[in-house]
């Protein structure tokens, strides 16, 4: 089959379209033939640091058909439509951006009839971390609100339609070219996330933010704390520093502030298991209660330029990798 791989790490020409040997379902596992893969920031980093073993098939989350199911594995079968993600983590050895893949049964779900293998690779990774963050670590409730920062990225504009879909308010960032997609896709407000005042407009927006959700809380964390509400949570899920603006606010808020790993999904005995939030999130899809939206796609030759652009380019949502 084909797949592509790195054997060190560096920038995207490291990566090379192979002929490598299907692999076989072990124990637990079902083999999935892909039929689209998505593009994430986390499957970039991987490759320029060479992690987590070499060589290592790129690629975090697909969606498919079961092909083969190996020993033990009673919930699917032989031609089952699934998603799946957690395929970053080093927990085994496959990728997406391959032909086929052989994936532990608590990583995926079944997808929907309606659903698109498209978007089902599409949402995966990013709809589990968006649900993570505003559901399990900031618990947002129906009724409450949002801060949702880069709205406009997969992730985030996930995350906004999901706060909307649960009930609650969402208020974004974003430049300017995308207010009126995310409008669309349930964002209240959409705030440019460059204004000198943003601290103030997004609490003026929210009442004070029940939930928010950082990418880069070496650059907002201070923003965060200034526009949540008392009680409110903060939830960062990614960035590698950050610097604790002002104790004494956050203290007489009362905030939660949540430093998030989906690495932990796939290697964390105590972590919640991703298949029941993939369920989850492809219900809501299945009932247009949840979108999510798809830039432009690749083919597996084309894996060096996709990965250049989800780190070098702005774009509203995904970047899909079909086999």
């Amino acid at each position: 089959m084909r797949a592509v791989r790195y054997h060190e790490g560096g920038d995207p020409d490291v990566l090379d379209l192979e002929d490598i040997e299907r692999p076989d379902p072990g124990r637990g596992d079902v083999l999935v033939e892909i039929e689209a893969a998505s593009v994430n920031p986390v499957d970039a980093k991987f490759r320029a640091a060479g992690l987590p073993r070499l060589p290592k098939t790129t690629g975090s989350d697909l969606a498919g058909t079961v092909v083969a199911v190996g020993e033990g594995v009673d919930d699917y079968a032989e031609g089952d439509r699934v998603f799946a993600t957690g395929l970053h983590t080093g927990r085994f050895a496959g990728g997406s951006f391959a032909e086929y893949a052989a994936v532990p049964t608590d990583l995926l779900a079944h997808l929907p009839e309606g659903v698109s293998f498209e978007h089902g690779a599409a949402v995966a990774l990013v709809g589990v971390t968006a649900w993570r963050a505003l559901v399990h670590h900031a618990g947002l409730e129906p009724g409450g609100t949002a801060l949702v920062h880069g709205g406009n990225g997969g992730v985030g504009h996930v995350a906004v339609g999901l706060a909307n879909a649960m009930g609650a308010s969402a208020v974004c960032t974003a430049r300017l070219e995308y207010h009126d997609a995310l409008a669309e896709l349930g964002a209240g407000t959409v705030l440019d996330y460059g204004r000198d005042d943003l601290a103030d407009a997004a609490r003026d927006a929210t009442g004070g933010a029940d939930a928010v959700l950082d990418h880069m809380p070496d650059t907002y964390l201070g923003t965060d704390v200034a526009a949540a509400g008392f009680g409110g949570d903060i939830v960062a899920i990614a960035g590698d520093t950050a610097t604790f603006p002002d104790v004494a606010a956050a203290r007489s808020a009362e905030l939660d502030v949540h430093m998030m790993s989906m690495s932990n999904l796939a290697t964390h005995s105590d972590a919640p298991d991703i298949g029941p939030i993939l369920d989850r999130i492809g219900n809501l899809l299945a009932e247009g209660r949840l979108d999510v939206t798809i830039d432009r796609t690749y083919g597996l030759d084309e894996a060096a330029e996709a990965h250049r652009a989800v780190l070098e380019e702005s774009f509203l949502g995904k970047l899909v990798v079909e086999p």
